[in-house]
């Protein structure tokens, strides 16, 4: 916090000794060594098809629709927050035909864990020496699973996210989401590989766990089932994009990257994440693509499903260390 400060002072000087008016830094301090040395290492399933993409990427591929019209022809990152919270980002293409962008293998990790999609890191310091380091995790697909061979829940674009509690620097706990929810563990708790926590990816759904092996969920009957296990290890801390996230302006500000995150966030800057639309298409009519939802307890599921928000709708703010704070439970085990 001191060198922030200090960081902050020297810049204001130098703008009032050019009789410059003072602006607000958008870059802050890189993200700090011992949040890296204790960043989760996670294994995608062996037998997953829609593996992590570039963010950048991904917006190539959509065009910006309300009420399924197109408000824009092309959307970048440097101009995303230009849209609004109603804004679902729509595939160009029949995400029925699994276009090659979408089953694109170019984020598969390779053997030393570097995926050429970067990985998201926001920071948030909070009271109490607390600092939250998020790992976000984007795919332009999620497979959602089957429910006695019937296919739900399918949405294009997939933010998921671990988070490492750190108090003082020291790491005490971990996050990780799943669905419309997630688990909490005490850090001491976790797997660990090489002293760095490990996690598992369910194929598909792209959920995390704490642990490898069949993870059902939602439904009774272990009708609804994640598959993990050992698959390719994923290393976020060898391409990022780097950001601080101030939780009392609710903006964003760039903290560096490492790899091909690294070499481009200067240029797109912090402005995307502030975007609060969601990242994919909106749920389609029945029939549309194939369309059907069929009720199942007090709702409908369909095959697709509305794409999801992104990091800025995570509850980065949080007190407590799960997404849900009304029903948090830290386990001390696995």
């Amino acid at each position: 916090m001191v060198g922030h400060a200090l960081s902050a002072v020297s810049a204001l000087l130098f703008a009032l000794s050019a009789g410059a008016t003072p602006m607000r830094l958008a870059k802050r301090d890189p993200v700090p060594a011992f949040v890296l040395q204790n960043a989760p290492l996670s294994h995608l399933w062996s037998k997953e098809q829609w593996w992590p993409s570039d963010v950048a990427t991904h917006l190539t591929h959509v065009v910006p629709e309300v009420d399924f019209k197109a408000t824009a022809s092309s959307v970048t990152l440097q101009t995303l927050s230009g849209q609004g919270s109603d804004v679902f980002l729509t595939s160009k293409d029949d995400v029925t035909d699994q276009p090659d962008w979408i089953t694109s293998a170019v984020g598969k990790p390779d053997g030393n864990g570097h995926s050429a999609a970067p990985a998201t890191i926001v920071l948030v310091e909070k009271d109490g020496g607390i600092l939250d380091a998020f790992f976000f995790y984007f795919y332009s697909f999620d497979h959602g699973g089957k429910v006695l061979d019937i296919e739900f829940g399918d949405h294009v674009g997939d933010w998921e996210h671990s988070m490492v509690r750190f108090e003082n620097g020291a790491p005490t706990a971990m996050y990780l989401s799943a669905h419309s929810g997630g688990s909490a563990y005490t850090y001491a708790a976790t797997e660990k590989t090489n002293g760095r926590p490990t996690t598992y990816i369910a194929g598909g759904t792209h959920a995390n766990y704490a642990k490898s092996g069949k993870h059902c969920h939602d439904l009774p009957l272990d009708l609804l089932c994640d598959q993990t296990d050992a698959g390719p290890i994923w290393d976020p801390t060898l391409n990022y994009r780097g950001f601080w996230f101030d939780n009392s302006t609710k903006t964003f500000s760039v903290a560096g990257g490492a790899g091909e995150g690294g070499n481009v966030i200067d240029g797109e800057g912090a402005s995307w994440l502030q975007y609060a639309g969601a990242w994919g298409d909106e749920q389609y009519p029945l029939l549309e693509h194939g369309q059907y939802c069929i009720p199942l307890g007090d709702t409908d599921e369909c095959q697709f499903a509305s794409g999801p928000t992104g990091p800025i709708a995570k509850n980065l703010g949080r007190n407590l260390v799960c997404q849900r704070e009304n029903s948090c439970s830290v386990k001390s085990s696995l």
